[in-house]
């Protein structure tokens, strides 16, 4: 039924052909390992291949988005959970009463975040004071982390990964400060307009 004939030995590889096949399929592992997997996934670059290839900043981009998750996860308390609850149920009680009232801007802030800059913005409010809020990126993207922290409870109200504006209501869900995080990963600098009305006292900088 078949008719193919087997190889003789003389047409088998050697054992020497084997060795040399299996270390040179080896050192392109290391060679694609060191210059690609390496760059791409974590960063590090020991040969300068990866810079040449564009790939060392994607693992840097990479490993430095990995910090920012865990640094997110390490912020994350029991109680967040039921704070996210309140502001959900605040925001449907709420926000139709204060859309009427809210007729103008009370703050308007302005500034620029060249590649790899950060800017914190808070404001300090009582639990259960709205702000509405409306933010615009011009020039490029941003990430940013709307957010609160105080007397040992943490709340995430909001997160963007390339956005080019937000807007809405931040409803604090405790005393304390509330407010944005940002962080430019784009290549080119990016002006932000932040418009903030409502309730709330000091506007400030920083943590």
């Amino acid at each position: 039924m078949f008719n193919s004939e087997k190889p003789s030995l003389d047409q088998l590889p050697t054992s020497a052909q084997l060795l040399r096949s299996s270390l040179l399929a080896a050192i392109g592992a290391v060679i694609i390992l060191v210059a690609i997997v390496l760059p791409a996934e974590y960063g590090i670059d020991p040969t300068g291949a990866g810079q040449f290839l564009g790939l060392t900043e994607m693992g840097e981009i990479k490993k430095e988005l990995a910090e920012e998750a865990e640094q997110d996860h390490s912020l994350i308390l029991p109680s967040e959970q039921s704070s996210n609850i309140f502001a959900l149920i605040s925001n449907i009680f709420v926000s139709p009463a204060y859309a009427q009232s809210s007729n103008s801007w009370r703050d308007e802030i302005r500034f620029t975040l060249k590649p790899k800059d950060t800017y914190e913005l808070k404001l300090t409010m009582n639990q259960g004071d709205v702000a509405e809020y409306r933010m615009r990126v011009d020039g490029g993207k941003v990430n940013f982390d709307l957010h609160a922290h105080a007397g040992g409870e943490s709340i995430t109200y909001e997160k963007g990964r390339g956005s080019t504006g937000s807007e809405g209501e931040l409803i604090a869900a405790f005393d304390g400060n509330h407010g944005w995080f940002w962080r430019n990963r784009d290549k080119k600098t990016v002006n932000i307009t932040l418009h903030v009305r409502g309730t709330y006292g000091a506007l400030k900088q920083g943590k």
